[in-house]
C-alpha cells in the first residue's frame, strides 16, 4: 500500500512537473503557416509634388532575439540603452523609387544603403530632391540621406543620434542640412540597476492633493530609474550639412520635439525640466517651450508648464494655461495655442469650454484671442488668411462641432458646418483634403470658397467612399465622386485637386490591394502597382457580411466565413468562433449601424482568427457588441446583460443558415475583448471554449477607470465588482486559454491580471492554461511568439471545440459514476 502510495505521489509530482516546465516555441501545422510566413508587400508614400512613388519595405515580424535586446523602461518609455532609441521600433529593410512623370514607370532600387538595412524617420527634404532617414546600425543610430536624382544613399554624419524622445531629425528650409538631435561625447555612463546598491527607502507623499490617474506602466520607481531616464533623455541639437560638416546649435537639454515655422526662420523648442514623478509618464514633467531663429538665438519663451501629477476627474480634463502649442500652417511664423475656460475641469459650468488664440513672431505684443469653442477643443486646419476650420469634441456626450472662422477677424462670428454625434458613422463628413506647403505643414485644399472633404461612405445599403466640395459661403455641398463598386472596396488614398485626380487603394474579397490613379474627368484607372496576393491558401473562402439583431431589436452585424468549397445547401455543422471587442455608445442608433466591409481584402494578421476557416471552422469575425447606455445611463451598468444578448444574438443568427453546430461554439478576444471573453464564459452556457488574450480581469486594480468608464471603484464598487471576472471566478465552466505577453505595458492590462486570475480558477477546479510570452508587450511581435500563439491556439480548438462532444464542465470528469 505504501509503495503504491509513493508511486501514485510520484506520479501526481511528475504530471504538476510536465504541467509547469518550459516549453520551446512551437510552430503550427502548414494550414496556419502558410499564411504566416510570407513576405509583405512594402508601403507607398506619394511625395508633394505627385511625381514620385517610394516603396517602403519591411519584415512581417521581428525576432525574439531582436525583442531581446537590453531595454530600460522609463517614465513611460521603452529605450534600447545601446542606442537610444524605442526598442520595439518598426524598422524598413529595403527603399525603391517609381517616376511618375516619366514614360517608363519602373520601380528602381536604390543603392548605397548600408548592410542589413534598419531604416525609420524618413523626412522629405524642403525641395522634395532627398530624403533624410535614420538607420539602426545595432550600436548607434545614424542620419543616412538618399539624394531622389541619383538614387544613391549615404551616411552624412558621424555624429551618433538621440529618438529616444521621438523625433530626431528637422530639415532646414535650405535643404542642404538638418537640425537632429545627438547624443554628446561625453553623456555619463548609464547605472545598472541590477547592480546598484541602495542608499535608503524609496519615499512618495501626497498633502492631500487628488491624483486620481489610471494605471500607467513603466514609470519611474527610484532615483537610479531618475539618473537613467535623464541621461537617456539629455541631447545636444547639431546643424548637420549634407557634406558632414555640422556645428553644435543649442547645448545639452532633455529636448522632446522641435519644429520649424513654415518660413524656416523660427524654431519652436519643447524640452523636460525636473521634478521628475513615480506616478505620471514624462509627458506630465515640467515642460517648456520656447521659440529659437534658425541661428539657435532665444526669442521668447512661450510657455512653462510644472509637472502635471493632479488633473480634474473625467476624459475631458485638461491642464490650466497654455496647449496646443504649435505654429499656424499658413502663416510664415504665427504660433496658436489654446487655454481652458472651464479651468480645465469638466466639472465646471462654463457656455464655452475652450478659447484660441494666436502669437505673432517677435511676440512683443499681446497674444490676440481667435474664437471660442462649446467643446473641448480637438484640432485646427489652416486655410488661408480668412478661412480656417476648428473641430472640438466632448466625450460624454459624444458631440463633436466644426466651426469655420475668419483668423483675421475675431469680432466675425464662427459658423458651425458640422455638429454630429462621432459615433455616427453615417454621418460622417470625412476628412478635409490638404495641401503639402513644405516644411512639414499642410493647408486647405481650396478653390476659392470651396474645401474638400474624402469620406468613408458607410451607409446602411453599404460602403461607398466619396468626394465632397463645400462651398463655405453658401453652405452648399457637391458630390464629385462616389465609389460604385459593389464587389469591390476603392478606398480613396487622396485628392489631386488640381489635376482632378485620385490616389486611390482597390482591392477585393481575393484580390490584392493595390493603388491606382483614377482620373475624374473621365473616370480612367492607371495602375501604378502590381503586388501579387500572398495567401492563395484564403482563396476561395466564402465571406459576407451578416445582419441581425439583439433581443431588445438592436440591430448588429459581423463578417462570416464559411470554409472554401463549403456546401450551403448540404449545411454541414460545423465549429465555430466568435471573435469581438465591445465597444461603448450613448445611443443606438449608431450602435447599430454598420461599420465592416465585406469586399476588403482577407488579410491574416497574427491577431486574426481567419487562419481556422482553412480548418473547417466557421468564423463570425468582428460580430459587434455594443454596450449602449443611453440618457443618464451609463453604458457598463448593464454590461453583463448586453454582452450575452449580444453573443446569443450572433450564435442565433448562424445557426439560423443552418451551418454550425451551436454546442461546439468558442469565443475569443484580445485586450478588452479578453475581458468580455471571460465574463462570457462565466455568466453564460453559449461556448464550448474560450480564448482571452492580454485582457484585464480584476477592475479593483485599475480603480480609477477603465476603457470607458470615467467613474472610480468608490463612485461605482456595484460596476467595478459585477464587471471583474475575477470576482466570478467560481463561476467559470468552460475551458479558457488565457494569454498575455510578460512586458505587456498596455494601461490596465498589467501581465499580473492573467496571472492571478488563472490562479483563482485554477483554485477553483476551472479547466484553463496560462501562457506568458517573454519580451512581449500588448501586442505580440516576434515571429517565434506568433508562429506559437498560432499553434496554441489551434491546440485548444482542436482538444476543446473539434470534438463532437461538448467539453465536461468543472470538476465534471469526478463526479461518481452509476
Amino acid at each position: 500500500m505504501k509503495s503504491l502510495y509513493r508511486n501514485c505521489l510520484l506520479l501526481f509530482w511528475v504530471g504538476i512537473a510536465s504541467i509547469h516546465a518550459q516549453l520551446s516555441y512551437q510552430t503550427p501545422d502548414k494550414n496556419i503557416l502558410d499564411l504566416v510566413d510570407v513576405s509583405l508587400a512594402p508601403s507607398v508614400v506619394k511625395n508633394r509634388d505627385n511625381t514620385t512613388l517610394l516603396f517602403l519595405s519591411r519584415p512581417a515580424y521581428k525576432s525574439i532575439a531582436e525583442l531581446s535586446e537590453k531595454e530600460l523602461r522609463l517614465g513611460g518609455l521603452r529605450v534600447n540603452p545601446k542606442t537610444y532609441s524605442y526598442s520595439r521600433a518598426t524598422y524598413y529593410d529595403n527603399v525603391e523609387v517609381m517616376y511618375l512623370d516619366t514614360a517608363d514607370q519602373k520601380v528602381q532600387t536604390v543603392s548605397g544603403l548600408p548592410e542589413n538595412p534598419r531604416l525609420s524617420n524618413f523626412s522629405f527634404s524642403p525641395d522634395q530632391s532627398k530624403i533624410a532617414m535614420t538607420h539602426n546600425s545595432g550600436s548607434q543610430l545614424e542620419l543616412w540621406v538618399l539624394d531622389l536624382k541619383t538614387l544613391v544613399a549615404k551616411k552624412v554624419s558621424n555624429h551618433v543620434l538621440n529618438a529616444s524622445l521621438g523625433r530626431v531629425l528637422q530639415w532646414f528650409d535650405d535643404s542642404k542640412s538638418l537640425l537632429v538631435k545627438c547624443i554628446s561625447d561625453d553623456k555619463k555612463p548609464l547605472i545598472d540597476a541590477t547592480k546598484s546598491i541602495p542608499t535608503g527607502p524609496t519615499v512618495t507623499e501626497n498633502f492631500g492633493e487628488k491624483a486620481q490617474n489610471r494605471t500607467y506602466q513603466d514609470l519611474l520607481k527610484n532615483p537610479t530609474d531618475e539618473f537613467n531616464f535623464e541621461q537617456l533623455a539629455i541631447s545636444n541639437l547639431q546643424k548637420i550639412s549634407l557634406d558632414g560638416s555640422s556645428t553644435t546649435w543649442l547645448g545639452e537639454s532633455m529636448y522632446t520635439s522641435i519644429r520649424f515655422s513654415p518660413d524656416g526662420n523660427y524654431v519652436l523648442i519643447s524640452k523636460l525640466s525636473k521634478p521628475f514623478s513615480y506616478i505620471v509618464p514624462y509627458r506630465r514633467f515640467p515642460t517648456s517651450i520656447a521659440v529659437y531663429t534658425k541661428n539657435g538665438e532665444l526669442v521668447k519663451t512661450i510657455s512653462e508648464t510644472p509637472l502635471l501629477e493632479e488633473l480634474p476627474k473625467g476624459f475631458m480634463a485638461t491642464k490650466k494655461g497654455k496647449r496646443s502649442i504649435n505654429w499656424r500652417s499658413d502663416q510664415p511664423a504665427t504660433l496658436y495655442y489654446v487655454v481652458a475656460l472651464d479651468e480645465g475641469n469638466p466639472k465646471n459650468t462654463a457656455e464655452y469650454r475652450d478659447e484660441l488664440f494666436e502669437w505673432k513672431v517677435p511676440f512683443n505684443k499681446e497674444a490676440s484671442p481667435m474664437m471660442k469653442t462649446k467643446n473641448r477643443f480637438n484640432s485646427i486646419y489652416w486655410g488661408d488668411s480668412k478661412t480656417a476650420v476648428v473641430v472640438d469634441y466632448w466625450w460624454n456626450t459624444r458631440n463633436s462641432k466644426s466651426y469655420v472662422f475668419n483668423p483675421s477677424n475675431s469680432k466675425e462670428n464662427p459658423l458651425i458646418i458640422s455638429d454630429r454625434n462621432v459615433q455616427d458613422v453615417y454621418s460622417d463628413p470625412g476628412d478635409f483634403v490638404m495641401t503639402d506647403k513644405g516644411m512639414g505643414y499642410s493647408v486647405l485644399e481650396m478653390d476659392k470658397n470651396k474645401v474638400f472633404y474624402v469620406g468613408d461612405g458607410f451607409t446602411e445599403e453599404g460602403q461607398f467612399p466619396f468626394v465632397d466640395a463645400l462651398d463655405l459661403k453658401t453652405m452648399n455641398k457637391e458630390r464629385l465622386y462616389t465609389s460604385s463598386y459593389t464587389d469591390k472596396y476603392e478606398s480613396i488614398q487622396d485628392y489631386m485637386v488640381k489635376e482632378n485626380k485620385l490616389m486611390v487603394r482597390i482591392e477585393s474579397k481575393d484580390d490584392y490591394p493595390n493603388v491606382y490613379f483614377r482620373d475624374l474627368s473621365n473616370q480612367k484607372l492607371e495602375q501604378l502597382t502590381a503586388f501579387e496576393n500572398p495567401f492563395l491558401a484564403l482563396k476561395g473562402v466564402s465571406k459576407e457580411l451578416i445582419s441581425y439583431k439583439r433581443d431588445d431589436g438592436l440591430d448588429l452585424s459581423g463578417t462570416l466565413y464559411l470554409p472554401a468549397g463549403y456546401d450551403k445547401t448540404a449545411k454541414e455543422k460545423l465549429p465555430m468562433i466568435l471573435w469581438a471587442y465591445p465597444r461603448e455608445y450613448k445611443d443606438k442608433k449608431s450602435a447599430g449601424q454598420k461599420t465592416v466591409n465585406p469586399n476588403r481584402f482577407t488579410y491574416p494578421s497574427w491577431a486574426s482568427p481567419i487562419y481556422w476557416v482553412t480548418k473547417g471552422y466557421v468564423v463570425l469575425d468582428r460580430a459587434a457588441f455594443p454596450i449602449v447606455g443611453e440618457g443618464d445611463n451609463e453604458p457598463n451598468d448593464t454590461f453583463r446583460s448586453q454582452l450575452v444578448a449580444n453573443a446569443k444574438a450572433a450564435i442565433d443568427a448562424v445557426d439560423a443558415f443552418g451551418y454550425i453546430d451551436r454546442d461546439r461554439v468558442a469565443v475569443g478576444g484580445h485586450s478588452y475583448g479578453a475581458f468580455m471573453v471571460a465574463n462570457l464564459l462565466s455568466h453564460s452556457d453559449l461556448f464550448a471554449a474560450g480564448i482571452a488574450r492580454s485582457g484585464a480581469y480584476n477592475r479593483t486594480l485599475t480603480p480609477f477607470g477603465f476603457q470607458s468608464e470615467e467613474r472610480s471603484y468608490w463612485e461605482a464598487p456595484e460596476v467595478y465588482y459585477t464587471m471583474s471576472p475575477f470576482m466570478h471566478a467560481d463561476k467559470m465552466k468552460t475551458p479558457l486559454l488565457l494569454v498575455h505577453g510578460e512586458a505587456d505595458n498596455n494601461s490596465g492590462t498589467y501581465p499580473m491580471q492573467s496571472v492571478r486570475y488563472f490562479n483563482a480558477l485554477k483554485g477553483l477546479g476551472a479547466v484553463t492554461r496560462l501562457v506568458m510570452f517573454p519580451k512581449e508587450s500588448h501586442g505580440y511581435r516576434a515571429k517565434e511568439t506568433i508562429l506559437h500563439l498560432l499553434w496554441e491556439q489551434d491546440q485548444w480548438l482542436e482538444k476543446y471545440l473539434k470534438v463532437a462532444q461538448k467539453p465536461l464542465l468543472n470538476n465534471e470528469q469526478n463526479k461518481p459514476k452509476g
